[in-house]
């Protein structure tokens, strides 16, 4: 791989929750550029084909190259799980790649005392089983407690979150019989640090909660490093890109990202 300091750090992701990532790596990184890339004409990513979404996260990462990516973070759990590896081994010459899952797993696992871990995410993401056999691979003693919680993403996107709408709606799903008796839980969906902290006020202090964000950027920080692409220069030219435009999808980046961006139309294809 020839690449340079200077070059940027892609993210995409099935759609905007991915922003949540995008927020922590400018925050994190300030010297870098970002591309975000959004792929709102084919969201969601759960309920399409193992190659249609190999298809999308390739087109997305060679796009993402084409503009100047020394990394690029793949900012969505189920293309985390599908394509992570096709991607390493067709354009890992090219640039280097992240996924949300493998960052987690790896961080859960250098905490001590937990044994119990509950999983929390999409209906596609829980079924994968991806989280619970990856934290089994590394530590057949750990007891895994996956639910799907599939009204929590869309009443995030909808803006309903630290209201008494969302607490009812959270409490719900983490007073299931599923989640009794952990130690700590895993957000497994990019949308859901934004209700980290009514997750942590629920359990208080008895249940560490932890997101995907603070692994990701962890993990960015190490590559970087051990790469000695770590940007050194101030640097202000991020881009948010998106392959279906509605004014709905600008407001809603509100939500997920803690400035306000601008989403440039980005069609990748011709259908």
């Amino acid at each position: 791989m020839n690449l340079n300091s200077e070059q940027a750090i892609g993210i995409f992701d099935s759609g905007i929750g991915g922003l949540t990532v995008a927020d922590k790596i400018v925050r994190d990184f300030p010297n870098e550029d970002v591309i975000y890339f959004g792929d709102t004409a084919h969201l969601p990513y759960g309920d399409k084909s193992e190659e249609r979404i190999k298809h999308y996260s390739s087109s997305i990462s060679k796009f993402l190259i084409e503009k100047g990516c020394k990394l690029i973070i793949i900012a969505c759990n189920t293309a985390s799980s599908i394509a992570y590896k096709y991607l390493s081994e067709t354009l890992g010459s090219e640039a280097m790649f992240v996924n949300v899952v493998d960052p987690a797993i790896s961080g859960i696992n250098r905490q001590e005392n937990i044994h119990n871990i509950g999983i929390i995410g999409t209906q596609g993401t829980i079924n994968s089983d991806i989280y619970a056999r990856k934290l089994k691979e590394k530590n057949d003693e750990i007891e895994v407690h996956s639910l799907a919680t599939p009204l929590l993403a869309p009443m995030i996107e909808s803006g309903f979150f630290n209201n008494q709408i969302s607490e009812s709606i959270i409490e719900t799903y983490l007073e299931n019989q599923m989640l009794k008796g952990i130690d700590a839980l895993v957000l497994a969906c990019t949308h859901y640090p934004l209700i980290k902290k009514q997750i942590e006020q629920y359990y208080g202090v008895e249940v560490s909660v932890f997101d995907s964000t603070d692994f990701i950027s962890k993990e960015t920080k190490r590559l970087l490093i051990e790469q000695n692409l770590l940007n050194d220069r101030k640097r202000n030219n991020n881009h948010f890109y998106v392959s279906d435009f509605t004014e709905s999808f600008e407001k809603t980046t509100r939500i997920f990202f803690k400035e306000e961006i601008h989403l440039e139309y980005c069609p990748l294809w011709k259908s």
